[in-house]
């Protein structure tokens, strides 16, 4: 169980850490110092290289939380807490799901056909997606804090 909860808690770090520093610190950075033919090619090597390890820290976190599921299911009640942090961790995989098959790959496209008006919107609404997940992501570190430690 605890080297299942280690890479939970990496999955967890790499996906919500990962989105953190792309909306907060380099996204600013990159609308202030570059115009989009540089910031739009910047985002598209970032958000590629950033999914390789999202896809990793999914497969990590689901298949180590139904694991651990399993274990405490066991002995007694999964606690509600847990529940919650399934059902929005679903959710957030849902979210990008969806950005990975729509938007970023309308992103790849216009920016090899440098589209730079449609390789914006379709980075906006990544944008719009990723601070959602950010804030359910911080949601989840909450829950399952507050919840760890009965509160």
């Amino acid at each position: 169980m605890k080297l299942a909860l280690l890479l939970h808690i990496l999955g967890v770090v790499v996906w919500i850490g990962g989105m953190f520093f792309a909306y907060v610190a380099l996204r600013p950075a990159a609308a202030k110092l570059l115009e989009p033919p540089q910031s739009l090619p910047l985002w598209r090597e970032t958000l590629t290289n950033f999914f390789r390890w999202v896809w990793t820290a999914i497969i990590f976190i689901l298949v180590s939380g139904l694991y651990m599921m399993d274990q405490m299911g066991r002995g007694s009640t999964i606690p509600l807490y847990v529940w919650v942090m399934f059902g929005i961790g679903i959710v957030m995989m849902m979210i990008f799901l969806h950005i990975f098959f729509a938007p970023y790959a309308r992103l790849r496209r216009f920016v090899d056909a440098q589209d730079w008006k449609s390789g914006g919107a379709a980075l906006a609404q990544i944008r719009l997606l990723v601070g959602i997940n950010l804030i359910l992501g911080l949601a989840v570190i909450f829950i399952s804090t507050l919840g760890a430690l009965n509160l």
